[in-house]
């Protein structure tokens, strides 16, 4: 067809090459605005079902963030499609940048992974009292990326997640009931039978060391300078700590009254005269523990 200067001047010829373009773009806007209202309701969708399923809170957060992230991306590239923008090579590019911030945040990728399966399997909760990444506190939050603990003296310390599963994890408080070990030494002068004798006493006599399961004295070994007791009750997790300080103050207390002696390490001092010149005397001193 020759293009004249007549038809350049048309509307007819104008509106002939433009009426298939504003097509299109009203196609994409409505690709763009419908495609946005179902990723919404599928992730209405989606994060309905994780609740009803109980999954964790932020792992559901985060899960309904990429699959609208995803579905919203799908949305757009559809759009521009439409348009006729080529999005093979869009693709390959945030393909490309995707790879490149993958390789620069390895190590926050690796704790957030962790974090998923922190919180998919549930080692440990909020409020247990745990040994993760080398460090001994209370649980206060656990997050995607990190883990947030509460030492003994009130300090704050972010382990990352990755730093926990890759560790061994030892939860102090995921049973209600747990055993103190507890070693005492008597001299070997002592009367053996009347040292088990208060032990077993002791922890009969205690209001909150539990019968079931029945606690345990028994000789563990014959030391170098003491006879060691193996004493083995069981008190609630959340009265461990205190029942064994009151054990011990009670079993020295009650030894001391019978007139057993507990062992200790002594330094004996031995001065003797070598020799004698006048006035002068040279003492020499020989230690032995």
């Amino acid at each position: 067809m020759e293009l004249t200067l007549e038809k350049l001047k048309s509307p007819e010829h104008w509106l002939a090459l433009g009426l298939p373009v504003l097509l299109k773009i009203a196609i994409a806007i409505l690709i763009f605005y419908f495609g946005r209202y179902v990723v919404r309701a599928a992730v209405g969708v989606l994060r309905n079902v994780l609740q009803r399923s109980r999954v964790d809170v932020t792992l559901t957060g985060f899960l309904c963030n990429v699959a609208y992230g995803v579905g919203y991306a799908m949305v757009v590239i559809s759009a521009l499609g439409q348009i006729g923008i080529n999005t093979n090579s869009m693709a390959a590019v945030v393909g490309g940048a995707a790879l490149a911030v993958g390789l620069a945040l390895q190590g926050q990728l690796s704790s957030f992974a962790a974090g998923v399966l922190l919180i998919l399997f549930r080692p440990f909760k909020v409020g247990d009292f745990v040994e993760a990444g080398g460090v001994k506190g209370t649980v206060e939050e656990i997050k995607i990326i990190h883990t947030i603990l509460r030492t003994s003296d009130n300090q704050e310390v972010i382990v990352p997640n990755n730093a926990i599963t890759t560790a061994t994890i030892t939860n102090h408080t995921a049973r209600s009931t747990r055993r103190l070990d507890i070693t005492v030494g008597i001299d070997y002068d002592a009367d053996l039978k009347q040292a088990k004798a208060i032990l077993e006493d002791l922890l009969r006599q205690h209001p909150r060391v539990l019968k079931i399961p029945a606690p345990v004295v028994q000789v563990r070994a014959l030391g170098a300078s003491s006879i060691d007791f193996a004493v083995w009750p069981w008190a609630a997790t959340s009265e461990w700590f205190s029942v064994q300080c009151e054990l011990l103050e009670q079993i020295k207390l009650r030894f001391d009254e019978a007139g057993i002696s507990i062992p200790f390490p002594q330094m004996d001092l031995h001065l003797r005269d070598t020799r004698s010149d006048g006035d002068k005397t040279t003492l020499q001193v020989e230690n032995r523990i």
